[in-house]
C-alpha cells in the first residue's frame, strides 16, 4: 500500500493506493478554517465539487443543521448516472459526554465566537464510500473503489 500527501489550496489530501494496479481512494482534509468565512452556498457548493471529484472529505467541526439539510437536499437534485449521491457522517466526541451547566454554557459561547470545531463530518461518494459505521472507539468507513483507475 503506497500513501502520499500534498497541500492543496491549505487542505490536506491523502492519497491511498494498492499496489499491483489497484484503485485509488483520496481523502481530503479540510480545516474548519477554510471553510467559516464562505457562505452557507458556498460551503456546501466547495464540499460538493469536491465529493464529486470521488474523494473523500474529512472536515473539521461540522456543518450547522441547516447547512446539512441543504447538503442532502443539492444532492439529491444532482443525482444522475455518475453522480450517485453521498454518505455523511459527523463524529463529535462530546455530544455523548454528559455535561454540567457550565460546560454546556461555556461551549455555548465558544461555538458562537469560534464557530463549530468539535469533531469532524465524514463526506463520500456514494459510489465509492458504502457505510459509515461508528461506535465509542472507533470508526469503520466501507469503500469500494473497485473497477475505477486514475
Amino acid at each position: 500500500m503506497m500513501v502520499s500527501s500534498n497541500l492543496s489550496n491549505k487542505s490536506m489530501v491523502k492519497k491511498v493506493q494498492k499496489k499491483k494496479g489497484g484503485s485509488l481512494l483520496t481523502l481530503q482534509f479540510i480545516p474548519y478554517a477554510e471553510i467559516e468565512s464562505l457562505s452557507s452556498s458556498e460551503r456546501i457548493e466547495k464540499l460538493l465539487s469536491i465529493v464529486k471529484a470521488d474523494k473523500i472529505v474529512l472536515l473539521e467541526g461540522r456543518l450547522r443543521s441547516h447547512e446539512e439539510a441543504e447538503l442532502i437536499r443539492s444532492t439529491m437534485e444532482q443525482i444522475d448516472q455518475k453522480f450517485k449521491g453521498i454518505e455523511l457522517s459527523v463524529i463529535d466526541p462530546e455530544e455523548k459526554k454528559i455535561k454540567s451547566i457550565t460546560k454546556i454554557i461555556r461551549s455555548s459561547v465558544l461555538n458562537l465566537l469560534l464557530g463549530n470545531r468539535k469533531g469532524f463530518t465524514i463526506i463520500g461518494p456514494a459510489n465509492v464510500v458504502k457505510e459509515i459505521k461508528q461506535d465509542p472507539d472507533k470508526i469503520q468507513l466501507f469503500t469500494e473503489t473497485g473497477g475505477k483507475k486514475r
